[in-house]
C-alpha cells in the first residue's frame, strides 16, 4: 500500500490521480474528511482505505508490513496562520512523529517542504543541507516547516530513503477550497469572469515595479511527476526544490491567464495587505541542479502552457 497524507488537499490529492492513473489502487487516504469544501478533490478518488489522521499513526502501527511507501504531503499550509501552535502540531509534531515509525519499520518517506523557508533569499534557493540552519522564514509557516528541516537533519537514525521537497508555487487542479491560499491563476481566472479585469498586488520595493515581483510557478502535473519519480527512485535521500527553475512575473501569469480566457488583459493595481506585506517575498527561483543531477530529465511545463491546460482543461470546464 501507499500512504499519502493531506490526501483531500490540493497536491495530494492530484498525486493519487496520478497514482490511479498509472494502476496504483492500493492507496491509503489520511486526513480530516469532514471539511466539506474539499470533498471533491478525493470523493472520485480510488484507494484501498481512508483514515482520519488522528488515527493514522494507530493504523500504521497495526500495518506497516503493509506498506511500501508514504507521502507526507499534509500541512496547515496557510501562510497567514498567526497560531503557533496549530503550526508546531501539524507541521512540526505531526511530521517527527511520522518520521520516527517510518525510521521504525524501515519505510521510506517523501514529505513537503517549503520555499518559504527561504525567507528573503538572502543566501540563495539552494537546496544544500548545510544552509537550513542560516535560513530565515519571513512567516509563521516557513518557520514550522524549517523548525522540521533542521529536526530532521540532526537525527542520527534516518529512513532508508527520504527526501524533503520545497515546493515553490504550485497552481492547479484542486486547488478550489484553498480560498485565499489559492494561486493567483485560480484568482486570475474567478475575478476576470466575475469582472473581466484583474487586480495584482502593487510593489511596496523600490527595486520591482508593480507586477514584476518575480515567483518561480509550479504546475502541480509536474510536482506529482516529481513524485512519482522519487517514489521509483528510492536513493539520493536529501532536501530538493521542486520548481521551474525560472522566475516569472506576476504580469506574465495575469498575461497568460487572460489569454487562455480568450480575453484581452485588464490588468489594475491594490496595495498588498498590510497582515503580509512585511513578509511578502519579492523574488523566488529554485535552483534545480541537484535534482537533475540525480537524474530527473524531464522537462518543466512552461507558463504559458500550464496556465492554458489548467484554465482550458479544468477551471473552463468546472
Amino acid at each position: 500500500m501507499i500512504v499519502v497524507t493531506g490526501a483531500a488537499g490540493f497536491i495530494a490529492s492530484f498525486f493519487v490521480q496520478k497514482l490511479n492513473q498509472e494502476g496504483y489502487e492500493d492507496v491509503v487516504l489520511v486526513d480530516d474528511f469532514s471539511i466539506v469544501s474539499k470533498k471533491a478533490n478525493w470523493e472520485n478518488l480510488t484507494y484501498c482505505e481512508k483514515i482520519h489522521r488522528d488515527q493514522f499513526f494507530s493504523w500504521l502501527e497495526e500495518n506497516e508490513k503493509q506498506i511500501q511507501f508514504v507521502f507526507h504531503l499534509g500541512a496547515r499550509t496557510d501562510t497567514a496562520e498567526l497560531d503557533t501552535a496549530i503550526l508546531d502540531e501539524l507541521n512540526l509534531n505531526y511530521s517527527q512523529q511520522l518520521w520516527r515509525l517510518c525510521v521504525k519499520y524501515g519505510l521510506p518517506l517523501v514529505y513537503a517542504s517549503s520555499a518559504a523557508t527561504y525567507g528573503t533569499g538572502e543566501h540563495g534557493f539552494v537546496d544544500k543541507h548545510e544552509l537550513v540552519k542560516k535560513l530565515k522564514p519571513l512567516n509563521h509557516y516557513g518557520v514550522s516547516k524549517n523548525k522540521f528541516d533542521k529536526w530532521m537533519l540532526s537525527e542520527v537514525k534516518r529512513p532508508y530513503f527520504w527526501a524533503g521537497l520545497k515546493f515553490f508555487n504550485v497552481y492547479g487542479p484542486n486547488e478550489n477550497h484553498k480560498g485565499r491560499m489559492a494561486s493567483v491563476v485560480w484568482h486570475t481566472f474567478n475575478q476576470v469572469s466575475e469582472t473581466g479585469a484583474m487586480k495584482l498586488f502593487r510593489s511596496h520595493n523600490e527595486d520591482y515595479k508593480d507586477g514584476e515581483q518575480l515567483r518561480d510557478f509550479i504546475y502541480v502535473k509536474d510536482v506529482a511527476e516529481v513524485l512519482y519519480f522519487f517514489m521509483h527512485h528510492r536513493k539520493d535521500s536529501g532536501l530538493y526544490n521542486l520548481g521551474t527553475g525560472k522566475a516569472r512575473t506576476f504580469l506574465d501569469l495575469a498575461t497568460a491567464t487572460f489569454s487562455a480566457m480568450g480575453k484581452k488583459s485588464n490588468i489594475s493595481f491594490i496595495d498588498t495587505p498590510e497582515d503580509i506585506r512585511e513578509k511578502y517575498q519579492y523574488f523566488t527561483e529554485a535552483n534545480i541542479d541537484k535534482l537533475r543531477a540525480i537524474g530527473y530529465e524531464t522537462e518543466f511545463t512552461s507558463l504559458e502552457e500550464g496556465v492554458k491546460d489548467y484554465i482550458q482543461g479544468y477551471l473552463m470546464k468546472n
